[in-house]
């Protein structure tokens, strides 16, 4: 079964502008981004990935903390424990 739908010019546009190739139809399109939308559904870990990565200090504090790592001079998790008396 076909169905038309109405869009603005505006939105025609948009989604011009985001076809592979110009032979590619508005269906293949629209099915294209539901796919992409649902498998994006529920990951709000890459989201909280994609902020960490977005924050400057964030990553410097992880670059920090990677060099006193692999320096030698951070402590061990048994380490930690025993320290905290855990």
């Amino acid at each position: 079964m076909v169905t038309t739908i109405q869009i603005d010019e505006k939105t025609k546009i948009l989604l011009d502008k985001l076809k592979v190739h110009h032979r590619e139809t508005y269906n293949e399109l629209l099915r294209r981004l539901v796919k992409v939308y649902q498998s994006n559904i529920g990951n709000e870990e890459l989201v909280e990935t994609l902020e960490i990565l977005s924050s400057p200090a964030t990553m410097r504090e992880i670059a920090e903390a990677l060099e006193e790592y692999e320096s030698g001079k951070s402590k061990s998790l048994k380490q930690l424990r025993k320290d905290l008396g855990v």
